[in-house]
Order: C-alpha cells, then structure tokens, then sequence
C-alpha cells in the first residue's frame, strides 16, 4: 500500500471506530434495528431506504408515519396487503414528491417479491452473478424485474405507467443513476462485522457493493482525493468505491456511514468555514483546504 493510502486508511479507519451504532439514531437505519424478524427488517429496510431523501428529520417523520400504518409486524402486514383495501389509509400522505398511493405499490411489490421467491433478497440474489466485477448487473436486474410486477391498478392499470411517481423508488445504473438509496438498503442487507449494518443477505460478497453516493459522499470523497469528477453517477460512485478497495478490499464501504455522519452532523461544512475546517475530523488529509 502507498504511503498515501496508508495515511487515508489511518484517517478513516479512526472515522469508522468513532461513527459507530451509538450514532444510528442520525440514520433512518434506525428503524431497521427495531426489528427482530428477518422478514420485517427487509421490508422495513427498503421502505426506510426508498424514503431516504430529503433532510433526515423529515425523512424519519415520513418512515414512521408509514410503520404506524403497516403495525406491529410489517411483514404480516404486507402478506396480506390488499391495495385497493388499504388505500384511504395511505391518502394524504407526501413525502416530497412521492405520495401515499407510491408507498402503498412498492409495499405490494415487496409481497409480490416475497410470494415469488421466499424473500427479498432471494428475489434479488436471481439477478446475481458471484462472478461479477460489482453489484451493477444484478441491481440493474433486480429494478428491471421490479418494475415488472403488478400495480394492482393504483395507478389505473395493471402495469406500472412509464410516469408513475413509483419509479423513482427503482433507478437503474443502466441509466447511469448512483441508484444512491438502493445501494443503501444493499449496503444495511449485505455488510456485516458490526452493529450498523445487518448482514442478512449473505450469498453475496460486501466487495461487491458499490457506495451510496449522495451530496455528502460526493463533496467530501473529492476533498480526500477518492473521486477526481465533478458530475454524481454511477460512473462517480464506482470510481469512489474502486478506491476506497485499495484501503479494504473486502469490505470498500465500510466507511460510508462514517464519512456520510460528516456531513449530515456538519462537521464538514459544504461552506469553507476556517474555524471548523481546523478542527475537522478530515483536516489531515483533506487535499482542497
């Protein structure tokens, strides 16, 4: 390893260790946690994901507007899902610019998912390829598939319309997306070794995971010298993760949360700020100061 990576990975391996699951509470992660059931926390980890745009209370507020609806066990209650049956429940309900009538798909998209191959991630993994370089054709499968399945007419027809709010919640890297929210809900699936993130799905391998790129990632993985571009991408997002495997091979995105805890708790100001920036957490390998 180069003496500049060596100093990277001392830099971020301290981030990793401070940012640990005492900081959950800042993620809508969160939520994940408050399940037991593997079924329920892979429900709750893509509807917790899907959601996770927008300022974070906000987001939170949304998640558990959502989770007071579904009850006590989300799992049963997506099971059973009868859309046209549950809709009045879901009206009124906005997240941005996804609304009630969304959430109410994608939760029936998950049963549908579920009834086909037992879980989620089993309906993910028949898009995977252990053989692939990244996670990329077996996330572009998974959201393809998805979109495939039946809307139960909430939208007016049995297809999902070309324009349905819906497909944000499915974004393809084939389209050259960061797919941000997804590879998140891969990253809470597929990681293990600590308290962050589950690790339920473990027929596939954490090397394969590509980062969740958002504002944060991209702004502060160009202060540290991890990405040279300027437009967010999936082409942004590979070349962050290429280089965060030169530190960790295994396990690339590992320091995700942590470098993400830096901007959602702004102790990296997106503003150059002279007196925080001295007492940032990245201020030793920080190469725009």
């Amino acid at each position: 390893m180069k003496p500049k990576d060596k100093k990277l990975k001392s830099h971020l391996d301290r981030l990793y260790s401070t940012f640990d699951e005492s900081y959950l509470s800042s993620d809508p992660l969160v939520f994940v946690h408050d399940y037991k059931d593997p079924l329920d926390q892979e429900i709750v980890g893509l509807l917790a994901s899907s959601l996770a745009y927008g300022r974070v209370d906000t987001i939170k507020k949304s998640i558990s507007k959502i989770l007071s609806l579904t009850g006590a066990s989300p799992s049963q209650y997506v099971l059973s899902l009868d859309p046209k049956k549950e809709i009045k429940k879901f009206t009124g309900f906005k997240h941005r610019f996804n609304d009630g009538r969304d959430v109410l798909c994608l939760l029936y998209i998950m049963r549908q998912m579920i009834e086909e191959s037992g879980s989620i991630g089993a309906f993910f993994a028949t898009g995977y390829r252990p053989e692939d370089h990244n996670i990329k054709a077996a996330l572009t499968s998974f959201t393809e598939r998805a979109l495939t399945l039946d809307s139960a007419g909430l939208y007016g027809t049995k297809k999902i319309p070309k324009k349905a709010s819906l497909r944000f919640f499915f974004p393809s890297p084939a389209s050259g997306s960061a797919c941000k929210r997804l590879n998140l809900y891969l990253r809470w699936m597929v990681r293990r070794g600590d308290k962050l993130d589950l690790g339920l799905w473990k027929g596939i391998s954490p090397s394969k995971l590509i980062i969740p790129l958002d504002t944060h990632i991209a702004r502060i993985s160009g202060l540290i010298g991890l990405t040279t571009r300027k437009s967010p991408g999936w082409t942004m997002a590979e070349e962050i993760t290429e280089s965060l495997k030169r530190l960790d091979p295994k396990d690339p995105i590992k320091y995700d949360f942590a470098i993400c805890r830096l901007g959602i708790l702004e102790e990296c100001p997106a503003i150059n700020d002279p007196i925080k920036c001295k007492k940032c957490r990245i201020q030793g390998i920080c190469i725009k100061k």
